[in-house]
């Protein structure tokens, strides 16, 4: 663990000085730092070496020992200038020395915590620890990098830590509306608080924590069909493409490479395209197991004593995000096409203050991987701490203008590659454009009936409840008291249908919660149903 830096006796005004509590970044981070910029900079340094050496050249050598010199000594002076402190207020991080900064994080600004140890840190014993505060520029937040695995989860449970609410009448009395709330247990607070309304040191407390969900490894079905391991899987492919190319390796110099270009040169187009579209597939799925099982590894979900939602996960690189419980707001369960059709599978996640931006699928604002869409919508459940369905269960459907709208909005684009299409087939007496413009169209009908079919919303005693969405289908269960304000938005040709988008605002996730297509006497209605001050002037 970490050593404060020695403290000087107070002088005789009684006057702490201001060196109190700074501590420094363990020793080993020396080791840490210069291998990361060292494994960041390898493909370069094995080039200039090789070739230097091949060459005879031995300038690129003298370059390649040049720059693990630079890499050495900027990690010694990184950890000579970087220090940090905790108090009762502030977390604060100075680091640099040409360009010194300050960084300064209010702790009751303070949402997440996030705990990473990649690789090169857990075999040495360090962890990085990422604060969070949602606000941007110079409170946006601050990385400890690094600190022991011990004292990495010290900070963590003391960076979350939120003092109990007093009970009894007198603190009902003299707290604020949402204290009263959690004691009454009228809100969502209070039964994130104790589950019956009730808060305070007299409710039981596992100090282990409560699991709530672990990995399920029939989840690996989903691995191929979200669009985030495809995506890293054609990144993984370019930079090792662009790695051979440095290294000036050909594939076609491999042994029986050109065996198989002979093989493939015979053989007819269609065999041929097959065989390649079998290979990229092959290596597709492959590599997107390969990256669930990371992502995912020794995935686990818990309500930690200290009143957060903390979820651990990662094989080489260990991860754990802790999310206070004070700060959700609501939850939401996302279906993007291929999980949904293919295996009938769904995404929780969270919807938290200074969680914004996060993409689920990603693994930043998730609370697990995707899974069957009953555990996915029964987790987003205990999450938020509710005895029955929250993302799930009937919604209301929209009006029949909202179904036209949506088979204007997909047929008409998919008609402007038809006609070009068409057009060329004219004047090249080709039938295959003329099959494909039609397929486009064709598609696009039961896509727009699919997104229609998704929208739907449901007001209850204490979540708004909205669906939308066809690519990517996301139910949210947003919190009543959540809501602090909407926005109503309709554009020329929503005038014309004769609907709105309704917006509820929040502080959390992304800002707002869409009701798309809506009666406007609907919009009226549930506005006036969940913020009724607020809307009464307006009605009248």
């Amino acid at each position: 663990m970490t050593e404060p830096v020695p403290v000087a006796p107070a002088d005789g005004t009684g006057t702490i000085p201001e060196e109190v509590g700074w501590r420094r970044l363990p020793g080993r981070m020396l080791l840490v730092g210069p291998a990361t910029a060292l494994l960041r900079l390898a493909p370069a340094l094995v080039v200039l070496v090789l070739f230097g050496a091949g060459s005879g050249n031995s300038t690129q050598v003298w370059i390649a020992g040049a720059a693990v010199v630079v890499a050495v000594a900027v990690g010694v002076v990184r950890w000579r200038t970087t220090r940090y402190r905790i108090t009762d207020e502030r977390v604060e991080l100075h680091s640099g020395l040409l360009n010194r900064q300050r960084r300064s994080v209010p702790r009751d600004r303070i949402r997440t915590v996030d705990l990473t140890a990649p690789l090169l840190h857990r075999l040495v014993g360090l962890s990085v620890v990422k604060v969070g505060s949602g606000q941007s520029g110079s409170d946006a937040g601050l990385d400890l990098d690094a600190v022991t695995t011990d004292e990495a989860e010290r900070l963590r449970r003391e960076l979350l830590a939120r003092p109990a609410p007093a009970r009894g009448p007198a603190a009902v009395a003299g707290g604020t509306g949402a204290d009263r709330a959690r004691v009454e247990g009228n809100g969502a607070d209070g039964d994130a608080a104790g589950g019956d309304g009730t808060v305070g040191p007299a409710d039981p407390v596992d100090p282990a924590g409560e699991e709530l969900d672990r990995i399920d490894w029939s989840s690996l079905r989903f691995a191929p069909l979200t669009v985030s391991s495809l995506a890293a899987i054609g990144a993984l492919a370019g930079a090792g493409w662009n790695v051979l190319n440095e290294t000036g390796l050909d594939p076609r110099s491999l042994p029986g490479a050109d065996a198989v270009a002979g093989e493939l040169s015979a053989a007819p187009v269609w065999a041929t395209v097959l065989v390649a579209v079998g290979l990229l597939l092959l290596v597709m799925v492959a590599g997107s197991i390969v990256l669930f099982v990371e992502r995912w590894w020794d995935y686990r979900l818990s309500r930690e004593p200290d009143g957060t939602l903390r979820v651990r996960r990662g094989l080489l690189t260990k991860r754990s995000l802790s999310v206070s419980e004070q700060r959700l707001r609501g939850v939401t369960v996302s279906e993007p096409l291929l999980v949904r059709a293919l295996g009938g599978g769904a995404q929780a996640g969270a919807l938290t203050v200074g969680l914004a931006g996060e993409d689920t699928d990603s693994g930043g604002g998730a609370l697990g991987p995707p899974v069957r869409r009953a555990h996915a919508h029964a987790v987003a459940a205990t999450a938020a701490r509710a005895t029955g369905p929250v993302t799930d269960g009937p919604l209301r459907a929209h009006p029949a203008r909202a179904r036209a709208r949506r088979l204007v909005r997909a047929v008409g684009p998919a008609l402007v590659p038809a006609v070009a299409l068409g057009v060329f087939a004219w004047f090249d007496a080709a039938v295959w454009p003329v099959v494909v413009g039609v397929a486009l169209v064709v598609v696009a009908v039961p896509l727009a009936l699919d997104r229609y079919r998704a929208l739907g919303h449901r007001l209850d005693e204490r979540y708004l409840v909205a669906r939308h969405g066809s690519l990517l289908r996301t139910t949210t269960a947003l919190r009543r008291d959540g809501v602090i304000g909407w926005r109503v938005r309709q554009s020329l040709f929503q005038r014309r249908a004769g609907v709105l988008t309704l917006e509820a605002t929040t502080a959390a996730g992304g800002g707002a919660v869409q009701v798309l297509d809506l009666d406007p006497a609907d919009a009226v209605a549930l506005m006036a149903a969940v913020t009724p001050d607020a809307v009464t002037p307006f009605r009248a």
